[in-house]
């Protein structure tokens, strides 16, 4: 489903063919596109964009780097509205049009691009229907999150809200259940994940705000076994998303 009437936060540039493929793919609004060749794997980029109507300029690989900050741009960048919201009426009614119980992923201060553009790669592919995030203490969808997104971005949906845990009392009354991820909660796999739920994944270095967790229904762990005593916030985040696909999708 296409988002109507998003928020168009900031201009900016999605990089990499990949990310710059599926923006295309999903109308993302793009102003034009800079490549250093028209020919090779960027040929049917190239072709697409002048099929919607998108200007595709010729430049060069310094030009690219140093509009950039020198990312993997691959040869090729849009200038786009990178920071791309919907609201979270908009993820529910997304839901509601799938017929199934609604699947949140909630992100509470992940400040890392990088973490923020795997965990909305995991997020799309596992089938979850919106991520939401908070305004401030928290990355937001720049070229960055798009690029490590490997274009994820252009497709699931993201909210931001004001403030988090309010936005979670306010879910909890639409029937969804929160799980926080921490190391001292019970084991994810002895948790039921099922029905309407939200997964709130906390930040990089200090995990669940206080405020956020308190409004958790249940706090869910991932075994460790080795002599590390954490994971990196988007792998516990896919490893979460996977185990409530693994019990959503279970015959029994």
């Amino acid at each position: 489903m296409k988002i109507q009437n998003p928020n168009y936060e900031q201009n900016g540039y999605i990089i990499g063919r990949n990310a710059v493929t599926e923006a295309l793919r999903a109308e993302t609004p793009v102003n034009q596109i800079f490549v250093t060749s028209e020919s090779g794997s960027l040929m049917p980029i190239c072709r697409q964009a002048r099929k919607l109507g998108i200007p595709v300029k010729l430049t060069d690989s310094r030009r690219l780097d140093a509009m950039t900050g020198n990312g993997n741009h691959q040869g090729i960048c849009a200038e786009a509205a990178c920071a791309t919201y919907c609201t979270v009426e908009d993820i529910l009614r997304i839901s509601a049009e799938k017929g199934s119980a609604p699947f949140l992923i909630l992100c509470d201060g992940i400040e890392d691009p990088h973490n923020l553009g795997a965990i909305l790669r995991t997020a799309e592919a596992a089938g979850a229907d919106g991520v939401i995030l908070p305004k401030r203490r928290s990355a937001s969808l720049t070229q960055t999150v798009y690029k490590t997104s490997a274009g994820a971005a252009s497709w699931i949906p993201v909210a931001r809200v004001s403030n988090l845990a309010t936005e979670m009392i306010a879910l909890k009354k639409q029937g969804i259940w929160f799980y926080g991820a921490d190391m001292q909660g019970a084991a994810a796999t002895a948790t039921d994940l099922r029905g309407a739920i939200g997964l709130v994944i906390g930040s990089e270095g200090f995990g669940l705000s206080e405020p956020v967790k308190a409004q958790c229904d249940a706090i869910v762990s991932l075994p460790m076994f080795g002599k590390v005593n954490s994971l990196n916030a988007s792998v516990a985040a896919g490893i979460l998303m996977y185990e409530a696909v693994r019990q959503r999708t279970s015959i029994n």
